[in-house]
C-alpha cells in the first residue's frame, strides 16, 4: 500500500470544505440580496409615505391659498412655487403656535433622521479611507469606539433631563438630543443584537431596516401633527 504524504493527507481533509465553499458563497449572496430587497422596500415605503404627505399638504394649501389653480393660470411653475411657499409658511407658523409637546415630537423626528443618515453616510465613506473631514474612527487603547456609545449617552442624558426638568420650554431642545442619540444607536442595532462587529455584514443590514422602519413610523406621526393644520388656519384666511 502506497504511503500518502502529509500534504496530501491535509489536502484530502480540507477537500470537502473547499467543495462546499461555492455553495456557501451563493447562499450568502442570496441572503444578502434578500436583506437588501427588504431594506429597499422599507426605505421606499418611508419615502413614499413622507412624499405623499407633503404632496397632499401642498395640494390643500394650493386649493385654499392665494396661488392660482393649474386650470386658472398659464404659469404652472410660478403657481406651484407660490403654493409651496405658502405651505412652508403655514408649517413654520403652525410650529410656533402649537404646544411644546408637538414641537418636541417634530424635533425628535428631524434629529433622528438627520443623525441616522449622517452616521450611515460617514461610516460608508470611512470604510475606504482613514478620515473624512473632521470625522475618523475613534480608538481608545486599541479598542474601536462605535458611534452607538455617544448615541446611548445622548439618549440617557437627554431622556433623564426630560424626566426631571419642569421647564416645558426645554423639551423641544432635549428632543433634538434624544433623536440624535436614537439615530446613532439604531444605526448600529445589528452590532448590539449580535454582540459582534457586523456593521457591514449580512446581519448589519438589520440596523438599516430597523432604523428605516422607525423613521417611517415617526414620520407618519410627525407629519400628522396638528401644527400643519393650525398653520393653515392662521396663514390662510378662508380656512375652516
Amino acid at each position: 500500500m502506497a504511503l500518502i504524504s502529509a500534504p496530501a493527507r491535509r489536502l484530502r481533509a480540507v477537500a470537502p470544505a473547499l467543495a462546499a465553499l461555492p455553495l456557501l458563497v451563493r447562499s450568502r449572496r442570496r441572503g444578502l440580496r434578500s436583506s437588501e430587497r427588504r431594506t429597499l422596500a422599507i426605505g421606499a415605503l418611508a419615502a413614499a409615505t413622507t412624499t405623499g404627505a407633503i404632496v397632499v399638504e401642498v395640494g390643500r394649501v394650493w386649493r385654499r391659498g392665494s396661488a392660482p389653480l393649474p386650470s386658472e393660470t398659464g404659469d404652472l411653475i410660478g403657481a406651484a412655487e407660490e403654493a409651496v411657499t405658502e405651505t412652508v409658511e403655514a408649517a413654520v407658523v403652525g410650529y410656533q403656535d402649537v404646544s411644546t409637546r408637538e414641537n418636541a415630537m417634530f424635533n425628535l423626528l428631524g434629529s433622528f433622521v438627520l443623525s441616522f443618515s449622517l452616521a450611515r453616510g460617514i461610516a460608508y465613506l470611512l470604510r475606504s479611507r482613514r478620515s473624512f473631514g473632521p470625522f475618523r474612527d475613534v480608538r481608545v487603547r486599541g479598542r474601536h469606539i462605535h458611534h452607538f456609545v455617544p448615541g446611548i449617552v445622548l439618549s440617557f442624558v437627554s431622556g433623564a433631563a426630560g424626566i426631571v426638568t419642569r421647564d416645558e420650554q426645554l423639551e423641544p431642545k432635549l428632543a433634538l438630543a434624544f433623536g440624535c442619540g436614537m439615530g446613532l444607536t439604531l444605526d448600529e442595532s445589528a452590532l448590539l443584537l449580535e454582540l459582534d462587529d457586523v456593521y457591514w455584514s449580512h446581519e448589519g443590514l438589520v440596523g438599516v431596516q430597523i432604523a428605516l422602519a422607525a423613521t417611517a413610523l415617526m414620520g407618519a406621526l410627525a407629519l400628522g401633527l396638528r401644527f400643519l393644520r393650525r398653520g393653515e388656519q392662521i396663514v390662510l384666511p378662508d380656512s375652516t
